[in-house]
């Protein structure tokens, strides 16, 4: 057994993120094992960059409200205790909404290689302003 009492709270990575989004890495896929786990908690407006999984994600919302959007246009709002699943390959983005924030434990199973996670563009103002929209 190992007990770990606290983790360090990083800023997330300008380049995958809109906004000021905050990590705390809960497990890194080392092996045999492959999940990587973690906390993250986004400012109202903040969001990721589109991107995918290789073997999927499941993102289990603890805090707040934010938002989950695919590219065929398809938005859920999310709010604590709610789980969404985000098939493997699937090119999504996720956040909060624009006057919430939103925390969620964010989980992946690596490919081998890592998390598995291919970064894509930011979403953009008018992208973000649009699945506001859909879920108002």
């Amino acid at each position: 057994m190992e007990h770990i009492t606290s983790t360090p709270t990083g800023k997330a990575p300008a380049e995958r993120f809109t906004g000021d989004v905050y990590l705390n890495m809960i497990e890194a896929p080392t092996e045999p094992a492959r999940l990587a786990a973690g906390l993250v908690r986004f400012t109202p407006g903040a969001r990721t960059n589109w991107h995918t999984h290789a073997n999927g994600q499941t993102l289990y919302i603890t805090d707040g409200t934010g938002l989950v959007g695919t590219r065929d246009g398809h938005v859920v709002k999310v709010t604590a205790g709610e789980t969404v699943k985000c098939p493997a390959g699937e090119e999504h983005w996720h956040g909060a909404t624009e006057n919430t924030l939103m925390a969620h434990i964010a989980m992946v199973v690596g490919d081998g290689n890592g998390d598995g996670t291919t970064w894509l563009e930011p979403v953009t103002d008018e992208q973000y302003a649009k699945a506001q929209a859909t879920v108002a």
